[in-house]
């Protein structure tokens, strides 16, 4: 894994980002350089327009998910999503045209086929990319050390979640655990820790043992394989870099007191505060007639009041009002009880599902973020009840308080919408991971892979 800006990013990833821009500029530069004898060529201004288009599709190909670290999608799925973002493409490339090159001599109808040649072999090569197994030279091969309960559990998950590393095996702890994996897949160690991670070629060692106290860990052998140049990761920093989350069973108070991250510094609390300040206002003057058809749909179905205000925990577990267009029925919470939204949830409107579905209902928190309550990127606000509930029966929770709350968030765009205590959890390991490494390159990230959330409709309920 490579860290850009405290944020980890898979190798195959930025891979993936350089071969596409690459790509596209090879592409139409080839296409130009074949046929340059006969049309009129303006070599600077054909740069600068694939330059332009290039970084458009690179945020189009990651607004739809395509350099996902965890990859969920089926063939189907992403040959929709490679025909949408063609589909795309071709009014984006031609309004760049009219954009950069209003005045040109080149030839346009063979400029755009050339373009729509080179985003169509980038999203071809896209589409095999995500699909066919990784070479081997980019797999990440890894020994875990243990044989218990969660050794087994580490394995499953990253069997399930991570196609970019192979599990060579397990190495029994000296604790005399119960042996939990398949006897086949115990690595044979007569020799020293060391000898046997460099005879197995292992790039990382996971350790996966709950008592590490009385000599449970060979700590001069592993100190070997880390000289050696092998990867030594406690199951913490192990999920942190490979899926983006601090795991709750395998998390400590020490790792948040002495670990890296959880810095909260005035030049990163005031470049944050001047990009919500100047997207909100974007966002806002350009979401203005979506708002406004949004608020009279609401007032023909249903009258007013058009706005939904609920009192929310914000930083510092400071309570602050929230706005959103409201979905519900006027009597959704009648008898006084909180509850969670659901799948189906009787108490919403017609026009309260599309706009759910579409997130048109969070577009006033533009307000909120305008305000300073409320951030672009950040854990979701929840209400105080439920504050109290989840602070009670899941471990540091209240650590999410420690950054502003946003419209959108990492646990937003990596897991789906919850509406139970284990759902909350699972999300919360997601809010660690922003909370520990949250920068303007991770806002940014989170922003584009929330236009593929609202895209899909992935979430909404």
């Amino acid at each position: 894994m490579i860290r850009v800006f405290s944020h980890w990013v898979q190798p195959a990833t930025i891979i993936g980002v350089v071969s596409d821009f690459a790509f596209i500029l090879l592409g139409i530069g080839i296409a130009f350089a074949w046929v340059g004898n006969g049309l009129p060529v303006e070599l600077d201004v054909i740069v600068i327009y694939s330059l332009v288009l290039a970084v458009t599709m690179l945020m189009l190909n990651a607004s739809l998910g395509f350099y996902h670290r965890v990859q969920t999608h089926s063939f189907s799925q992403t040959r929709a999503r490679a025909v949408l973002t063609l589909h795309l493409s071709i009014p984006i490339a031609y309004g760049l045209y009219l954009l950069l090159l209003p005045e040109t001599t080149i030839n346009k109808q063979f400029l755009q086929l050339a373009v729509m040649g080179a985003v169509f072999g980038m999203l071809v090569n896209r589409l095999r990319a995500y699909h066919m197994p990784p070479p081997q030279i980019m797999m990440s091969r890894v020994l875990i050390f243990g044989c218990g309960d969660k050794a087994l559990e580490v394995a499953r998950i990253i069997s399930k979640s991570d196609r970019y590393v192979e599990i060579v095996g397990y190495v029994p702890g000296p604790t005399g655990e119960k042996c939990c994996v398949p006897e086949n897949k115990l690595v044979n160690t007569d020799s020293s820790l060391a000898i046997t991670a460099r005879k197995h070629d292992v790039d990382e060692i996971i350790i996966a043992i709950t008592e590490r106290r009385g000599g449970a860990m060979p700590l001069r052998e592993l100190l070997d394989c880390k000289l050696y140049g092998v990867r030594v990761l406690d199951l913490a920093s192990h999920f942190e870099q490979f899926l983006g989350q601090i795991r709750l069973d395998s998390l400590k108070a020490s790792f948040l007191i002495f670990g890296t991250g959880f810095r909260q510094t005035f030049m990163r609390n005031a470049v944050k505060r001047v990009f919500d300040i100047f997207c909100s206002l974007v966002l806002l003057t350009l979401a203005a007639p979506l708002m406004i058809g949004a608020a009279v749909a609401i007032v023909i179905e249903s009258g007013f009041p058009i706005f939904y205000r609920q009192e929310r925990i914000g930083l510092d577990s400071k309570p602050f009002n929230v706005i959103k267009f409201r979905s519900m029925r006027t009597d959704a919470e009648k008898d006084g009880k909180p509850r969670w939204a659901t799948s189906g949830d009787s108490r919403v409107t017609r026009v309260g599902r599309i706009i759910r579905k579409l997130r048109i209902d969070e577009l006033p928190q533009l307000i909120s973020v305008l305000k300073g309550d409320m951030s672009l990127v950040g854990p979701r606000p929840e209400r105080q009840f439920f504050v109290e509930k989840l602070t009670n029966e899941i471990q540091f929770y209240a650590v999410r308080h420690s950054v502003k709350p946003g419209v959108t968030g990492w646990a937003q765009v990596r897991y789906p919408y919850g509406a139970s205590v284990e759902d909350s959890a699972q999300k919360l390991q997601y809010d660690l991971y922003y909370v520990k490494n949250h920068t303007l390159f991770l806002d940014m990230v989170i922003l584009f892979e929330t236009v593929g959330v609202v895209l899909s409709g992935k979430g909404a309920q």
